[in-house]
């Protein structure tokens, strides 16, 4: 299980995101953050629905706001998720 992150404060920007995510799931698979290649899809990564929906929550925590329980499967990779996720924080 891995521990939880501090809120993420100030402007965020797509880069944070990325490297959030890219870091979790490094943290998930054992590896470096540099071997987590963001265009690869979440289930390419071993991710099943149940871990997709902890590492939303996690991202949840970590943004300070909810997102949708698809929003993983509709943006399917980091590259795509990040840009996302900004777009929406600029819209709250």
């Amino acid at each position: 299980m891995t521990k939880p992150s501090a809120p993420h404060t100030g402007t965020l920007t797509a880069q944070d995101v990325q490297q959030w995510l890219t870091g979790k799931l490094a943290e998930r698979l054992g590896v470096e953050p540099d071997r987590v290649d963001p265009d690869k899809y979440f289930d390419e990564f071993g991710l099943d629905s149940t871990e997709a929906l902890v590492l939303s929550g996690e991202l949840e925590a970590w943004l300070g706001m909810e997102l949708e329980p698809t929003a993983l499967w509709y943006h399917p990779t980091i590259a795509k998720l990040a840009p996302y996720i900004v777009s929406l924080k600029q819209d709250t």
